[in-house]
């Protein structure tokens, strides 16, 4: 997987409100059927933090929730539609409708 996979899979976890790490990495696995790695995990919320599309919130406890920004969310919407287009132009080519 590479790490602007990663990203966004992140952002698609938090397009529902605020999660933490382990809760996101949940959401990830529900979707895909796998988990991210601890590095990859915490190293996308670093970089999305660092590019200003999550933002940390107040520590509950041990855990240190974050949420999409509106920036996030509007970068989250043009890589899925950017990803739509992909899928929807290799179906055509392989003869398969989408679905």
């Amino acid at each position: 997987m590479q790490a602007n996979d990663a990203q966004t899979l992140v952002l698609y976890a938090l397009a529902d409100g605020p999660l933490h790490g382990y809760a996101v990495n949940t959401a990830i696995q529900e979707l895909t059927g796998a988990r991210l790695g601890a590095g990859s995990l915490y190293g996308a919320l670093t970089r999305l933090e660092a590019k200003g599309l999550v933002e940390p919130l107040d520590e509950q406890g041990r855990q240190r929730p974050v949420r999409i920004t509106d920036e996030g969310r509007a970068v989250l919407e043009r890589e899925l539609r950017a990803m739509q287009r992909v899928a929807s132009a290799g179906l055509h080519r392989l003869g398969v409708a989408p679905a």
